[in-house]
């Protein structure tokens, strides 16, 4: 893969020094997973970090024999890096949702890459901030309706992994389950709000191909943002 396709698809690392890139893709491992294949278990967290070329998987906290998910990630996303930073033991996999295609890069690759790019090192802290904001956004949003923090879900998927298409913004249909999990609501409620959704012509779900098209984003964000 070259370098400007990489920073193309991982828009984090576009300000990275085209060596530190070039470097990464010589170190980096690609991997191809089905669906459903477990792509990271619990015990191997720390070991490599992992970036996702296509594909959406989803992280799933277990306790025991039971697991939730807690978050869906798409196409220019990775994970693993703060398991790498701060060395703790993980109660959480990763499951492939459709196919996928992983770069990954080993622990001590990883941390000679940031420090050799201070630009990267600097860009990752923001990417950490940013997701501490989205944990503080969602337990903000506990007490809104169903419909808003389900909203406020897809408003999210569509933001960081849609694709732009005649039909809307494209994202894989996610399992209702996982929908409803991520969401913290129940899946009878996520079930009736996705019928209305589409009743009301603002998503399209389209079951053959396995997407939803997101097709009046703007109400949708509307909807979201009523916290």
């Amino acid at each position: 893969m070259q370098t400007e396709v990489f920073s193309d698809i991982f828009p984090l690392l576009s300000t990275a020094n085209p060596q530190t890139l070039e470097w990464l893709l010589n170190t980096a491992v690609e991997h191809e997973y089905p669906s459903g294949r477990a792509v990271l278990m619990e015990d191997a967290w720390g070991n490599a970090v992992y970036f996702l070329v296509s594909g959406w998987v989803k992280i799933r906290r277990t306790n025991g024999d039971n697991s939730v998910t807690i978050a869906i990630l798409g196409r220019g996303d990775f994970f693993g890096e703060m398991a790498v930073l701060d060395e703790s033991p993980r109660s959480t996999d990763v499951i492939a949702l459709s196919p996928v295609t992983l770069l990954t890069v080993s622990r001590e690759r990883f941390i000679q890459i940031l420090f050799k790019d201070p630009q990267l090192h600097h860009r990752m802290l923001q990417l950490m901030v940013r997701r501490l904001r989205q944990i503080n956004i969602r337990l903000q949003m506990r007490s809104s309706p169903p419909a808003v923090k389900l909203a406020h879900t897809l408003v999210h998927l569509g933001d960081n992994y849609g694709q732009n298409s005649p039909e809307g913004k494209e994202i894989f249909d996610i399992p209702l389950k996982d929908l409803a999990e991520v969401t913290e609501i129940g899946i009878e409620e996520t079930t009736k709000i996705m019928e209305k959704l589409h009743e009301k012509g603002w998503i399209k779900i389209d079951p053959v191909n396995n997407f939803i098209y997101l097709v009046n984003f703007k109400q949708l964000q509307n909807l979201a943002n009523k916290l």
